[in-house]
């Protein structure tokens, strides 16, 4: 794979440009492919031939798509072990994540076309017996998404997923850091016969040339995963037409464990979650209070199994950690570690540039304790491989300091007292709260609220984003 040059998928071709740009592995720093920067033309073609697929899509039958669904599924499968490679050599992820990574696009594409085959199209009583009444779900119309680098085909999976289900039709941008993978599983639909212009993947690392894909009156939905800042900003730039908005942004997750949990499955368990991806994921847990007289055990205990982990991306032994994404985020990461410390946390473990790596944007699994709730590595996310670790007495509102956020994506609690679980969970402000174990799967609504965003990825409540609710009332007695 050395410097390939990928093209982009518009209206069912191969579509290349007359710029590139290049996309760097940060496990080495080397170039792996140029990818083409879409040109202002192919932005209104894009839009064009996704309205014209959409035509075409909407009228096919449920049954009828889920041949072409389950056909690609099955295809992207035989080409796991290649497309596995892509995603590593442009992310730098470790074995496991990569093949999680590329099974939830799978996972989602099976699941999403059994979930519409499920869509209720309820009748609502007419109190006067005069008309017979029904909700009809319709596909929505085109699509486009914004995809985050740090899930490539995950993400991918998230929004194609429901567009082909539902009958809509989509324009895809990944990252403009991980795009490789993501143009591979595109090209592969091609070979299945879906109609032009249904599944459409462009390229850019210029918002000003792919803003039309925004302002347009084209799209009747507008997705993404990212940043706060960065949604933010899409969702004003969108506002030149009525639109709809489903956008998974920034989390800054709290981890409460109480005096009464199990402290090594809770110091495990939260370990996982923190150092998997290098922690480079929106559901990371970035708060962790700790009570006191459970503090030092716990502390004990997630220092050593993140000991255990193995810097190292691809097919490696052990428990690896990979490199975060490029040099501007680790030197980003390192200043929070660094403020921190600076204001009189302590570095129980890492915080540095591992020295036997000269290559590669790797940072050491870092664990900060005596972190006040103040500190900036407490009050933006982190996306990175630190855990600050926060005590709390009885005197604390415990609750009250987990909310104590502008984001609302997830928390964790640990305790063995289910009335103090199920309390947690009531009043903690998040799109999802897991007691006494992460969880998070296909079949289970994903989103925030608060500045996490609005909508949902996952389940059926995320399909339901991509059809409409039309009213039909037939007069049946006059």
């Amino acid at each position: 794979m050395n410097d390939i040059q990928y093209k982009m998928i518009i209206n069912g071709e191969r579509v290349s440009s007359a710029t590139t740009f290049p996309v760097i592995n940060p496990d080495n720093e080397q170039t792996v492919a140029h990818v083409p920067q879409i040109e202002a033309q192919q932005v209104e073609a894009v839009l064009a031939a996704a309205e014209q697929g959409f035509k075409l899509w909407s009228k096919v039958s449920v049954a009828d798509r889920e041949k072409l669904i389950l056909a690609y599924a099955n295809l992207l499968e035989q080409h796991k072990d290649e497309i596995v490679d892509i995603l590593i050599s442009e992310s730098g992820k470790p074995i496991d994540n990569a093949e999680y990574d590329f099974g939830m696009l799978v996972t989602c594409l099976r699941y999403f076309v059994e979930e519409a085959k499920r869509v209720e199209q309820p009748v609502i009583v007419d109190p006067d017996g005069r008309f017979h009444h029904y909700i009809q779900r319709q596909p929505i119309g085109v699509a486009v998404g914004f995809l985050a680098w740090n899930f490539p085909l995950l993400n991918f999976g998230y929004k194609l997923a429901p567009v082909l289900a539902t009958g809509c039709s989509s324009i895809i941008k990944p990252s403009q850091v991980t795009p490789l993978a993501t143009l591979r599983c595109a090209e592969l639909a091609l070979e299945v016969g879906f109609p032009a212009g249904v599944i459409n993947v462009i390229t850019s690392n210029d918002y000003d040339v792919t803003n039309p894909l925004l302002t347009s009156k084209i799209p009747a939905l507008f997705t993404m995963i990212g940043s706060t800042n960065s949604g933010v900003k899409a969702m004003q730039t969108a506002c030149t037409s009525v639109k709809h908005f489903s956008v998974e942004l920034g989390g800054n997750a709290p981890v409460i464990v109480y005096d009464d949990a199990e402290v090594k499955k809770a110091a495990h368990n939260i370990i996982d979650l923190k150092y998997g991806n290098s922690g480079q994921v929106c559901v990371s847990p970035n708060r962790c209070f700790v009570h006191e007289s459970v503090y030092q055990e716990f502390i004990a205990e997630a220092k050593a199994h993140a000991e255990g982990l193995v810097l190292g991306a691809g097919r490696g032994e052990g428990r690896q950690m990979g490199p975060v994404i490029n040099a501007k985020e680790r030197k980003r990461i390192l200043s929070l570690v660094d403020d921190a410390v600076t204001k009189g946390a302590t570095l129980t473990l890492g915080g540095k540039v591992p020295a036997s790596r000269t290559k590669g944007f790797y940072m050491e699994p870092t664990i900060l304790t005596n972190v006040s709730v103040d500190m900036s590595v407490a009050r933006e996310e982190i996306f990175g491989p630190v855990l600050p670790i926060i005590q709390f007495s009885d005197a604390d509102d415990i609750i009250a300091l987990a909310n104590d956020c502008e984001y609302g994506l997830s928390a964790y609690v640990y305790t063995t007292n289910l009335k103090r679980g199920m309390q947690a969970a009531n009043e903690i402000q998040a799109g999802s709260v897991c007691i006494n174990e992460v969880h998070y799967a296909v079949h289970l609504p994903h989103g925030g609220l608060k500045q996490s965003g609005v909508g949902k990825d996952c389940s059926r409540y995320s399909l339901e984003e991509y059809l409409t609710n039309k009213r039909v009332s037939i007069l049946v007695n006059d």
